[in-house]
């Protein structure tokens, strides 16, 4: 208990200097615990990487939108105790931001929103992340205060329209509505993505995707089967997941590829006519 307590109190000294200096955490004007109409809506974002912080940050409402920036991916939290939230510079500078470190009835903001890049990595992150909530603070998710953000994957334009396509089969009805001469854009990472176009993403039509766990789940096995030891059932459950990520991924390359080829072959007979 002395050991804990003298890390706790060193990290709150750290947290207090850090929160006066720390450039990785840009703060709103209005809190969840605030007596304002608006107070439903204050957002923390946690973004990985200052180019996608930068985006979120410069597109923001900063009244209730506030973002917090990672350096790489977090510390893989599993098996450890509590003590690492104290020893861990970015989790201890999380826990204050939400304020959450005695329990989550004073926590800072309504929403925790994990936005990463839609790649393994950014996936890497967000698993990082729900593990340290799930093991530390279960009860932000019981509550029901963690979401993920989904961002665009396609952009599909042509001189009169824009449209911005979360799925596949968005990206098709739209190259339907627009025509096949219409241009794709493929979003590889957040920080792709300019502050002007992020701004709707992030406003009144931002899609947020629930980080929920009920009462029957047993957290301990959760984390156990998927930060745990690499098992046999963990093995298959991926390589089934995976499977069908990867036929979707092949089956955009080849309608990508036939498209360009047919838009060769239109511009071709256009020139000889």
């Amino acid at each position: 208990r002395k050991a804990i307590s003298g890390i706790q109190k060193l990290a709150r000294e750290r947290a207090k200097k850090a929160n006066l200096h720390n450039k990785k955490l840009r703060d709103c004007r209005i809190h969840y615990g605030d007596k304002d109409e608006r107070n439903i809506e204050t957002t923390l974002f946690i973004t990985e990487g200052d180019s996608a912080s930068g985006s979120i940050t410069k597109s923001r409402d900063v009244s209730t939108q506030a973002v917090f920036s990672l350096r790489g991916k977090p510390l893989n939290c599993y098996g450890l105790t509590k003590k690492v939230v104290y020893e861990n510079e970015e989790f201890n500078l999380l826990q204050s931001a939400l304020n959450i470190e005695e329990d989550i009835e004073n926590i800072r903001y309504n929403k925790v929103v994990i936005a990463t890049d839609a790649d393994v990595d950014g996936m890497h992150i967000r698993l990082l992340l729900i593990t340290f909530f799930l093991q530390f603070f279960p009860d932000l998710i019981r509550q029901e205060h963690l979401f993920i953000l989904q961002t665009p994957l396609f952009r599909v334009r042509n001189k009169k329209t824009t449209k911005y396509c979360y799925s596949i089969d968005e990206k098709d009805k739209a190259l339907k509505d627009l025509g096949s001469t219409a241009e794709i854009t493929r979003f590889k990472g957040l920080g792709e993505i300019s502050p002007d176009e992020f701004k709707a993403f992030i406003g009144e039509e931002i899609r947020l995707d629930p980080v929920r766990i009920s009462s029957n789940d047993q957290i301990a096995e959760l984390l156990l089967f998927y930060m745990g030891k690499n098992t046999p059932e963990r093995q298959e459950f991926i390589i089934e997941n995976l499977k069908v990520e990867g036929d979707l991924l092949e089956e955009t390359i080849d309608t990508e590829a036939k498209r360009t080829e047919k838009s060769k072959l239109e511009k071709e007979e256009e020139a000889l006519a």
